[in-house]
């Protein structure tokens, strides 16, 4: 059964704002995607212009959900001051159903100085608390920290394409918190990964893509999207001795729980795919 064969995909991480996607994007994602069996996608924001660009793909496409927030690579001067106000706004009025991507990256060197990644992380983090709102944490290289705050504001959400050791996933689950999987499982040189994607309960897992970036084998160097979630699924089935269907039915349980959306992922059955 190949990925063209499900007709429930679900993607609890992309960025379909990014400019990879810039000459295709009405086409992919009014046609090709709910024609390929996708029917929820969390897209994310990262700085204030694509959480803008992100809500109004939710508001012209009925199965994007949008999440917005501030990424540790974006934060430099151009930040506005207001900058916290900005994403109340859209979070307040139901533009969106998470905080997104939010978390600490240590891993290059023209990244904002840690302590101001850290300040922006946190506020973040209470903000999503203050209005009740899962998290979308973004963790590069930075897994001490992360946890930290995590521990102490002890927010709900996920953390995304997750690097870091079976032990790790383990504390992130002792905080009530799920372990978001993409391409990365898939790669030969996996190894953390595997352990991870093996030994968490089914009902933790959301599935991703990340993209454009991390595409699964075998499209590992091309463009990712939501269609190629199947790939990612299968290699999970096969750590765990179960079915591709299992883990994609598993995930978008976990995604319509996490993000709140029982109800809103608009009806279409694998006949009347582009029913939209």
């Amino acid at each position: 059964m190949g990925p063209e064969d499900y007709f429930e995909i679900y993607d609890s991480h992309a960025h379909y704002d990014d400019s990879a996607f810039q000459e295709d994007r009405a086409w992919l994602l009014e046609k090709q995607l709910p024609l390929s069996g996708v029917r929820c996608v969390i897209n994310m924001g990262t700085r204030l212009l694509t959480c803008a660009s992100t809500v109004g793909l939710s508001d012209l496409n009925p199965y994007i959900f949008a999440a917005v927030g501030i990424h540790p690579e974006e934060i430099d001067g151009s930040l506005p001051e207001d900058w916290l106000q900005c994403l109340r706004v859209w979070l307040e009025r139901g533009d969106a159903v998470a905080v997104g991507e939010i978390g600490l990256d240590y891993h290059w060197e023209d990244c904002a100085p840690r302590e101001r990644q850290r300040e922006v992380f946190a506020a973040q983090l209470s903000l999503a608390k203050e209005l009740d709102l899962p998290v979308c944490v973004h963790d590069r290289d930075a897994h001490a920290d992360v946890l930290e705050l995590l521990r102490e504001y002890r927010p709900q959400g996920v953390l995304h394409c997750f690097s870091g050791s079976l032990e790790m996933a383990r504390e992130i689950l002792d905080l009530g918190m799920y372990i978001g999987i993409g391409g990365a499982v898939t790669f030969k040189n996996a190894k953390k990964i595997l352990r991870v994607a093996a030994g968490i309960p089914l009902d933790r897992l959301l599935l991703e893509t990340d993209a454009p970036y991390m595409a699964p084998e075998p499209h590992r160097g091309r463009r990712n999207d939501s269609s190629m979630i199947p790939h990612t699924a299968a290699k999970i089935a096969e750590l765990r001795g179960i079915t591709t269907r299992e883990v994609l039915e598993a995930s978008n349980q976990n995604i319509r729980r996490l993000f709140r959306l029982e109800g809103r992922i608009p009806r279409v059955t694998a006949q009347s795919p582009n029913a939209y």
